[in-house]
């Protein structure tokens, strides 16, 4: 099974700037979009062949998310249960037979981290749902998770200790998410590759100079592990600031 998650900044934008070439050369089974930026009736979508389920933020024209799958699930939700949460369409979660596909939109902190106690208390209530979601079955879970990790993950670790997505308190998230039980998929297969990244900023030629960050993700229950196949960051791929990552799985 192929997965794949795009934050695409905004779908109406990336599909003039050839969102729909990927969508069909990736032939994913499961397609996820972060950052849709639609209220509902803005757009339809042609995906032959595809079952789609779309969580819109209440604010127009911000956050959103999507996903497209061939195999209709067993059971769709959407946010994660806590109202404070759940105005902002940041996540579905897909139930298939033997997992389930969650695609997350994290919050960022913003500049002057002025939302980074909201972001605090989002961690631990998201982890405290994807830890409820796998008391039934195994969690896959993508999307634009907002945190480089490790100084591996971004190219200028130094000069962005304490800048949004990469201050202490959300990298401490983060590794306690893994050591809960799951796992980073493109690290299980790349330990130490540098200069992969997901996200580049608009400003300075950033991608043109691959002055980027890791901040897109597929993360999988440790029990998935004996069936992770590849993990793929396409940075051939353009039409965002972000760019599409994969997911194989047996």
């Amino acid at each position: 099974m192929k997965l794949i998650s795009w934050n695409v900044n905004g779908l109406r934008a990336c599909i003039t700037k050839g969102f729909m070439d990927f969508f069909k050369e990736a032939d994913a089974d499961v397609f996820c979009l972060q950052e849709t930026k639609l209220s509902e009736g803005q757009l339809e979508l042609e995906l032959e062949g595809y079952h789609q389920y779309w969580n819109y933020a209440e604010k127009k024209g911000y956050s959103g998310t999507a996903l497209f799958c061939k195999t209709e699930p067993v059971s769709v939700s959407y946010g994660i249960g806590i109202p404070e949460h759940d105005t902002e369409g940041r996540v579905i979660a897909a139930e298939f037979d033997d997992f389930f596909v969650v695609t997350c939109y994290t919050p960022n902190s913003q500049d002057g981290l002025r939302r980074l106690e909201y972001r605090m208390k989002w961690e631990d209530d998201f982890l405290g749902y994807l830890k409820k979601l796998e008391e039934k079955k195994p969690v896959i879970l993508c999307g634009d998770l907002n945190v480089a990790h490790k100084e591996i993950d971004l190219k200028n670790p130094k000069t962005n200790r304490k800048n949004a997505g990469f201050t202490d308190e959300e990298r401490g998230k983060m590794t306690a998410l893994l050591d809960s039980g799951f796992v980073d998929t493109f690290r299980r297969f790349y330990p130490d590759t540098e200069g992969v990244y997901s996200w580049w900023s608009y400003r300075f030629k950033a991608r043109e100079k691959n002055a980027g960050w890791r901040i897109d993700y597929f993360i999988a229950s440790d029990s998935l592990e004996p069936r992770l196949e590849s993990a793929t960051i396409h940075t051939e791929v353009f039409g965002s600031d972000h760019c599409p990552v994969e997911l194989c799985v047996s």
